[in-house]
């Protein structure tokens, strides 16, 4: 007799990835499709990073490495957040993780005890709240609304509080809504948190792709307070097309890195020691750079394109979003949950996207511009109709 764990037999598999991968088998299979459902770069990762991880691979670099990376690659990480994000630590406050998703869970696992609460914005990426019931977390969804940009207010964190309350997660620029909270809404949704002592995930893993006049601001860099109290989650799958690749990394106090750290040890050891030679590469190399810039550039011409085109469409709401590379459209005046809306688009009109349901919010869909523009062209096109019919 089959006994599966209640904790995991109560969490969902994740639905952009299956709404993925059946846009490939439809491709796969001949199929016409319009894929505006997938959530990485259509570009490839540069050569330079490539090339790197390959003369590791030469060189033998194959076996274990430190559990929490390599000395150079935390180096360069720590470099980098203390230059660009204001986040001063040291190496030593860096994890190095198989991903941001894993980094994630990571963080949440490391601080949640049974029953604890994490107040979790939605629209939300798809696994936060999986990952809070995984470490026997309990999630608290507060809504948000097109109105206020798909963001959380600090009073909204502060009603939805408890004495259960553990951590909040603030993901900036956000997923699916590209929604990017400025430097005064994360000082004031920091001021809540300081005043409960709660902790804060920040997942910042969009930061490099930012638009218009939308900076890119890290919580932890707003005072001593707030770095001793967040979680920064980054990685190397969105800035650098290494989704594949499976990188991403923590930094945290030295008490909170330790533990995820500890814990790290005996999960996975370390992420594949090969591929962190490439990621260092990726860090300091002046190409790379222009790799990055370059590519936000592009989406930002796409991002145009598809909001022109959204905006010409009657009887939806959507909002400009200012980084990562999503729309999130609400079709409220349908009438129609969002995996009926999604199960129509690509039967009928073979455009797949994500229903909102996914995200905490069913009625929406999210729409991807990591493809190019003839595709998206035909990807709207499809859509207008559908709009157009219902």
């Amino acid at each position: 007799m089959e006994s599966i764990s209640s904790r995991i037999a109560s969490v969902s598999p994740s639905l952009t990835l299956a709404v993925t991968q059946q846009a490939k088998n439809m491709q796969a299979e001949g199929k016409l499709v319009y894929g505006l459902a997938g959530g990485e770069p259509d570009l490839a990762t540069p050569d330079v990073v490539t090339a790197a991880a390959i003369k590791a691979l030469q060189e033998g670099k194959t076996k274990y490495a430190p559990s929490s990376g390599i000395p150079e690659l935390r180096e360069a990480i720590a470099n980098k957040l203390t230059k660009e994000n204001g986040i001063a630590c040291e190496a030593s406050q860096v994890v190095v993780s198989a991903g941001a998703k894993f980094a994630c869970y990571e963080a949440i696992s490391a601080v949640i005890e049974e029953g604890d609460e994490v107040i979790i914005p939605s629209p939300y990426w798809v696994s936060y709240p999986e990952m809070v019931r995984l470490a026997g977390g309990v999630p608290v969804i507060v809504e948000t609304t097109a109105e206020s940009g798909w963001k959380m207010t600090a009073d909204q964190f502060d009603s939805h509080m408890s004495g259960l309350t553990k951590m909040v997660i603030i993901n900036s620029p956000g997923n699916p809504t590209g929604a990017v909270y400025t430097e005064q809404e994360l000082k004031e949704l920091g001021e809540v948190a300081i005043s409960e002592d709660i902790m804060i995930l920040s997942d910042e893993i969009y930061e490099k792709m930012i638009y218009g006049e939308a900076k890119h601001v890290s919580i932890a860099s707003l005072s001593e307070e707030l770095a001793a109290l967040t979680i920064t989650v980054n990685g190397f799958s969105k800035a650098y097309s290494m989704t594949g690749w499976r990188l991403g990394y923590t930094v945290a106090s030295p008490a909170v890195s330790k533990a995820i750290a500890t814990m790290q040890s005996h999960l996975t050891s370390n992420a594949t020691t090969f591929a962190q030679y490439g990621a260092v590469e990726a860090m300091v190399n002046a190409e790379v750079d222009q790799f990055v810039e370059d590519m936000r550039a592009e989406y930002d011409v796409r991002r145009k394109f598809v909001l022109s085109r959204l905006q010409s469409i009657p009887n939806i709401t959507v909002v400009e979003p200012e980084g990562a590379f999503y729309f999130f459209v609400a079709l409220n005046q349908l009438g129609m949950s969002s995996i009926n809306i999604c199960d129509k688009l690509i039967s009928r009109y073979k455009l797949v996207a994500v229903p909102g349901a996914a995200f905490g919010y069913d009625e929406g869909i999210r729409l991807s511009y990591c493809v190019g523009l003839d595709v998206l062209n035909e990807g709207l096109n499809a859509f207008a109709q559908f709009c157009q019919d219902h």
